[in-house]
Order: C-alpha cells, then structure tokens, then sequence
C-alpha cells in the first residue's frame, strides 16, 4: 500500500511554480527521504499534502484520502512537524500536551512524557524560556505523541544536539518497525542517508530522482587512490573511466565514473604498488543533482 501517492502534482503561487509534475509513492512502513536545496518546492509539496494548499493540477492521497477533499480526516491520522515551528509563548509543555489531546480527542500526557524523557525535554517550562532546540524537541513530541500512523517531518533534527538527532533516529527506526511511515524533509543528505530507506531528490519543483539508497550507491562515483610503481607510471594519461582530481609525485587521487569492473580489469595490467577504492560518494552525487547536472 502507498500511504502517500501524487500523480502530475502541480502548485502555483501566481506564475511562479511551486511544483510540478509530481509522481511520489511512498510505501507503508517505510523512511522515505525527501530532499533538495533550499526553495526547490519540499515544504510546497508537504503543504500540499496536508490540504493546506489547494493542487492547481494533478491529483494527491495520504492513507488512500484525497488530500483536499478529505483533509480534516487525514490530520486525525498523521503527526507533522512544520519547518517554521510556532508554539504559544505562554504555555508549557505539559500544557502544550493538553491543548493538543483536547483538539485530537485522546490523551497524549502518558506518551507525551514518555518522549520527553527520552529526549530530556523539562515539560514544566514555558515555551517563552525554552531554546529553539527545546522548542524543537517539544514540537517532535506533539507531532508523536498520538504514535500516528504517517509521520512527516520537515527538517526535525534542527537545532538538536547530536544526542538528541540519534535518540530521534532510533525513535523513527522503531516506528517503521511498527508499521508505521515517517517522510522525512531535509537537505542535509547525511542524516538521510544514515535513516531512510528509499528517497526522492527535488529540484526546482521537480522530482530529479527517486530511489532507494542502494540504487543511488551504485549509481554513485567512488573515490580511488593509486599509488605507482615508478614515475613513468605516474605521468601516464588516466583511462576515461578515471576522473584525476590529484595528481601528487607517485600518488593519483581520482573519482571512479565508469564501472567497478573496467577499472580492475585495467588496474591488473598496471605497475600500481598500492590501491585503494572507498565507499560510493553519495554526497558528489547529490550535489550533481543539485547543481542541475543530474537527469530529470
């Protein structure tokens, strides 16, 4: 089942576009990326989502609801966490927590204190006094508390010390486990990479690429370091499939842009002392894909 799916999803402000196009399926359980530089069309398509904006064209669900007509069902069943995050001043978070549970019709104090305790939150301080990482954490409890069947979340770890950021992963990794769907909005690709499973990567109000991280691994270049045997060897003009970034007496660092196998089977033929190949470069690719290099 996809809990989230869009086809031909497209939001206007006027003439300027938003989104377009837009083909997403999320499946169930699932930690699904949702990525791309600063004003490529993240917090459009989420609003979108949640029936705060009416789509201009195409078609969108959440828990197989259409997302406008069926918008006030559709936020019994979901926690969001907005990227702008506004709380009232004078509450605390316990009061916070009540307010929320009137509006839901459930009692969110049990569950509520029991996110607090894990991400160390004081809920008896009023927001006023709290930092922006209090804030946040208080906004990610309120969003979770009702343990919601979809999870969105527009750039969560903001302002969370490293602790907290992982204490959050684990919390989303456990809730996929249960079932459940977190979609998750950055465009910081590192904390993507160590918790989704699958991301799609928007650019300019289109959806540039969807995939799994896997897929995106072998589609990534790798870094490769040469050392040679002799000087000779170490002037020598790199095959296509290498791109030279360093070039440092015996010492070649380069980017691997053509398949695994071409470059063993050219490596056994060359005087190399020493070689090494690391990880796929996930953040090479993504940046590719930010700075319009990549396909749409």
């Amino acid at each position: 089942m996809s809990v989230i799916s869009t086809e031909s999803l497209s939001h206007s402000y006027g003439r300027r576009t938003g989104i377009e196009d837009l083909d997403l399926s999320v499946p169930e359980g699932s930690l699904f990326g949702f990525l791309g530089p600063n004003g490529a069309g993240k917090t459009t398509t989420i609003r979108v989502l949640l029936g705060f904006l009416r789509p201009s064209a195409g078609r969108a669900s959440l828990l197989g609801f259409d997302c406008w007509r069926n918008s006030r069902r559709i936020k019994a069943e979901v926690g969001y966490l907005p990227g702008d995050l506004r709380l009232y001043p004078w509450m605390t978070g316990i009061q916070s927590l009540t307010l929320f549970g009137a509006i839901r019709g459930r009692d969110l104090k049990i569950e509520g204190e029991k996110l607090a305790q894990r991400f160390r939150l004081d809920l008896g301080v009023k927001v006023r006094n709290m930092s922006r990482g209090m804030r946040q954490k208080l906004g990610l409890i309120l969003a979770m508390a009702h343990r919601p069947k979809l999870l969105v979340l527009d750039e969560p770890t903001a302002s969370l010390d490293p602790l907290v950021q992982e204490e959050l992963r684990d919390l989303l990794r456990s809730y996929a486990r249960a079932g459940h769907t977190v979609f998750f909005s950055s465009h910081t690709l590192s904390e993507v990479e160590q918790l989704c499973d699958e991301v799609a990567i928007l650019r300019d109000g289109r959806l540039a690429a969807a995939a799994t991280i896997e897929e995106l691994g072998r589609k990534s270049w790798r870094e490769v370091e040469i050392r040679w045997a002799n000087i000779a060897a170490a002037e020598q003009t790199p095959p296509p499939f290498l791109l030279l970034q360093r070039r440092d007496g015996l010492n070649w660092t380069c980017q691997l842009v053509g398949t695994t196998m071409e470059f063993v089977g050219w490596a056994t033929r060359q005087p190399i002392e020493d070689l090494a190949i690391g990880r796929p470069d996930l953040e090479a690719l993504f940046r590719r894909y930010y700075r319009q290099e990549g396909p749409i």
